[in-house]
């Protein structure tokens, strides 16, 4: 289609939504591109809304869409100009349907790839005969003047303009909610659901729009549809990161899809997302509408065509004559993104290496360090992780509840200053880990909380209790969430060059079943997990209760490794692995055990707790959620020993997994003997600085059910 032609078409369009021609081509000169280039096969749509007028903003609406964006053009393949994006006061509803129309319905041809994506706030609306429908609500301004015909655009009628399409390869992320939950609870997350209005009704437009479709016959497709929540009591929440937002699902989604494989099936898929998203804190349950249910098992492959190479980000431009490289870093895991310390490094696939010298949320600056080199960075190269450097003064951010008097957060931050070192009240720049805050039902009792607003098992205090004799009861706790957070930071399966190989089998007298397979090579396996109901609605892969299971760990290097597991509990509770022996040496009582090392010769594999056909723990007889951290390196785990040997065990308590007494101890041991396995020649002291050749951290995040 001509440029003269399509803007005669919306002319009018245009005039009502009050926006100017240059406006449109903001949208922009890349939709001209795309119409001039109409054999292109993969088209996308993309839409965000932050500004709404009259009601709360959001925050991370635009933000998807950049992740979206980004995504597409350097791991899909999609051309910069294939991509349309409506944001904020560009995505009113007549705008959108014109944009469908225009970019994706006359454009779309048989075997295209197609991705929609919706980013902003939802709701339910009287349909006209007392039915409420789901609609997402565009930026148009009648929707917020109190007005009866309400100008949202229904879900029914999106999938139907999905199903258009003539193309088998449609895509749709839907990062919105319909439900509105009036919960009086500490919430760390914004949420992208507004209450239906009892007043509202659709517009007449909207109605006809649905019943013309009702009566025509469409193509047989059946798009892939990802949305934010699958329960009718979830709703879709926004992450707050240091000074930005993001959607739960859009942030979870791709950057897994950044570092993942293309031989996954979307049932994993989706149990990958969901395991992020619950470690981010949410509750929500990500799921597909209606359309592919029967089709769990298709490749993430047949509809997002991501290649082979994968990494943590890519080159987004070139400054200074190719002395810095501005780099988008969308890979990253999010709890590594937000303490990824400058100098770490980075290289491309041309062997170019790159050193961090500033970072601002998802973009980092970058120098050479072998400047003069032949092969200059190119935008769009993919980047992977060489050195990673950590503070060492990291500590747990803990947001104050808004529900909090003004005496109560004068009180709350006068005890958290005195144990600033283990944690800290969330200031706008750092992104909060838990939230602070008091139990709704009896708001006179403090106690800790996720950030989708779930309270954390055992930290509800007394009725009457002080706010500072709140904040001190929980310092215990702080001290374990903190070395969590210190252990999850090591996590990097999509970076390590050290090849081995980990699986949890669930073990019986007859036969071992593999359950979950965590490497770093990048191989297409498959967790097989057990189809039962989530845990408070996660579908993150499952364990029947009772199960006794072990892991498997395979050397598949040249040298020699050591091990390490810890993890939490459902508790929040810190516990680790333990390999006691009784020692031969004659300085040493024979009857009493010592803490050794876990060394696995190179080629080698070993079971953990042993070789027994009949070994393994027993999970717990009751619902828990379970999260565990193997962590393996070249060198001995030294420090980390000699901090699990300080604490005093008693002889009855020498079991295979154990609580630690001092996790916070252990797990500032765990980096330092990382850092000292690396030893990277460096004049940074307030860093931990690890090298990917010589650690792998895999996590196992599940459920008992």
């Amino acid at each position: 289609m001509k440029r003269r032609n399509f803007l005669q078409r919306v002319g009018g369009l245009l005039a009502a939504l009050g926006l100017a021609e240059t406006e449109w081509l903001s949208l922009g000169n890349s939709y001209y591109q795309a119409l001039a280039q109409s054999s292109q096969r993969k088209l996308a749509l993309l839409i965000g809304i932050n500004q709404y007028p009259q009601i709360p903003v959001l925050g991370g609406c635009v933000t998807d869409v950049e992740l979206q964006t980004e995504l597409l053009i350097n791991r899909c393949g999609f051309a910069a100009s294939d991509i349309l994006t409506l944001t904020d006061k560009q995505a009113g509803k007549d705008f959108i349907k014109a944009a469908f129309s225009e970019h994706l319905g006359k454009q779309v041809k048989s075997g295209d790839v197609v991705i929609f994506h919706f980013s902003g706030y939802g709701t339910r609306v009287n349909s006209g005969m007392g039915i409420l429908q789901n609609a997402i609500i565009p930026v148009d301004e009648n929707n917020f003047l109190g007005t009866t015909s309400s100008n949202y655009l229904l879900e029914e009628n999106l999938l139907r303009l999905l199903r258009s399409l003539p193309t088998n390869r449609v895509t749709a992320v839907l990062d919105t909610s319909y439900y509105h939950v009036d919960e009086l609870k500490p919430m760390g997350l914004r949420m992208r659901t507004r209450p239906e209005l009892s007043t509202a009704i659709l517009s007449k437009e909207e109605l006809e729009f649905l019943w013309q479709f009702k009566s025509q016959k469409l193509p047989v497709n059946k798009p892939l549809i990802i949305q934010a929540t699958s329960e009718a009591n979830q709703q879709a929440g926004e992450f707050l990161f240091s000074n930005w937002s993001a959607g739960l699902l859009t942030y979870a989604l791709t950057q897994y899809l950044w570092e993942t494989i293309p031989a996954k099936t979307i049932t994993v898929f989706l149990s990958g997302v969901s395991t992020s998203i619950y470690r981010l804190g949410g509750k929500q349950q990500p799921g597909l509408l209606n359309e592919l249910k029967e089709s769990h098992n298709a490749l993430i492959i047949d509809y997002l065509p991501i290649n082979n190479l994968r990494g943590i980000g890519a080159v987004q431009a070139i400054e200074e004559n190719g002395k810095l490289v501005k780099l988008w870093l969308g890979g990253l895991p999010p709890q590594v993104l937000a303490n990824y310390g400058v100098n770490s490094r980075l290289t491309l696939e041309t062997g170019v290496e790159l050193l961090i010298k500033s970072g601002s949320g998802l973009i980092a600056t970058a120098e050479l360090i072998n400047q003069g080199v032949d092969s200059l960075p190119q935008v769009g190269q993919m980047v992977q992780e060489i050195i990673r450097v950590l503070p060492r003064n990291i500590h747990v951010n803990v947001a104050l509840d808004q529900g909090l008097e003004r005496i109560e957060r004068v009180d709350a931050t006068s005890v958290f200053s005195g144990i600033s070192r283990i944690a800290n009240i969330a200031t706008a720049e750092e992104t909060a880990d838990y939230v602070f805050g008091k139990v709704a039902e009896v708001p006179s009792r403090y106690g800790l909380f996720c950030l989708s607003g779930e309270v954390i098992l055992n930290t509800i205090g007394e009725i009457e209790e002080a706010v500072k004799v709140a904040v001190q009861r929980l310092t215990p706790k702080f001290s374990t969430l903190l070395a969590s957070k210190l252990w999850q930071l090591t996590e990097n399966k999509d970076s390590s060059r050290l090849p081995v190989k980990v699986s949890l089998e669930i073990v019986n007298k007859i036969v071992s079943h593999v359950f979950m397979v965590r490497d770093t090579l990048g191989n297409p396996v498959q967790d097989n997990t057990f189809q039962v109901p989530g845990y408070e609605g996660i579908t993150m892969p499952t364990i029947p209760v009772g199960s006794r299971w072990q892991y498997k760990i395979e050397n598949l290097s040249d040298r020699p490794i050591y091990l390490v597991l810890v993890g939490l509990n459902n508790h929040q509770d810190a516990f680790a692995f333990y390999h006691w022996e009784v020692l031969s040496q004659t300085n040493i009582p024979p009857t009493k055990p010592q803490l050794v090392e876990i060394l696995i010769p190179p080629g080698k594999t070993v079971k953990i707790p042993d070789n027994h056909p009949i070994a393994g723990w027993l999970l717990p007889t009751r619902y828990t959620f379970c999260e565990h951290q193997i962590i393996l390196s070249t060198a001995p785990f030294q420090e980390t020993l000699t901090a699990l040997a300080i604490a005093k065990y008693p002889t009855t308590d020498q079991q295979a997994i154990s609580p630690i007494v001092n996790p916070l101890e252990v797990a500032q041991a765990i980096l330092q003997d990382l850092h000292n396995a690396s030893n990277v020649t460096t004049d940074i002291n307030d860093a931990y600085v690890l090298d990917v050749n010589n650690w792998a951290s895999l996590n196992f995040s599940f459920q008992v059910v």
